[in-house]
């Protein structure tokens, strides 16, 4: 049986980070890993200019839903990315872990999110890179 690896991206609202570093892999990662992603305490609807710095490059990110990070969600996944989560990210012997430091794109110009865009882009390609389909 195949394993296909799984990554989880959390950050508080799951509205701009998570949701932008969650289409990136699922834009360079296609079907191989199992992407999700969550926030410790999400709002109710994406950041609009996350959607708009996304689209830029093709990505659409708009059928995507914040969600709430739950314990099944994090202990079912092999990587576990957070972005300022803080205490809520429950920690699960065995996995691999980053903590990405990121500028929050909440409120935040455009300009601003396109740079937040594009340094999720970098990280996730390395990331990507570090990661192989186990079988």
């Amino acid at each position: 049986m195949t394993h296909k690896p799984s990554v989880l991206f959390v950050c508080v609202h799951n509205a701009g980070r998570s949701q932008m570093a969650a289409g990136w892999l699922r834009h360079l990662a296609g079907d191989t890993i199992d992407v999700r992603s969550a926030g410790s305490a999400p709002t109710d609807q994406i950041n609009p200019t996350a959607v708009d710095a996304m689209r830029e490059v093709g990505i659409d990110i708009t059928g995507q839903t914040p969600t709430r990070l739950t314990w099944d969600t994090a202990e079912a996944s092999d990587v576990i990315i957070t972005m300022g989560c803080g205490d809520a990210c429950p920690v699960f012997p065995g996995k691999r872990y980053e903590d990405w430091k990121l500028t929050d794109p909440a409120g935040q110009p455009l300009d601003i999110v396109r740079q937040v865009r594009d340094d999720i882009k970098t990280r996730v390609t390395d990331l990507l890179a570090s990661i192989e389909p186990q079988s």
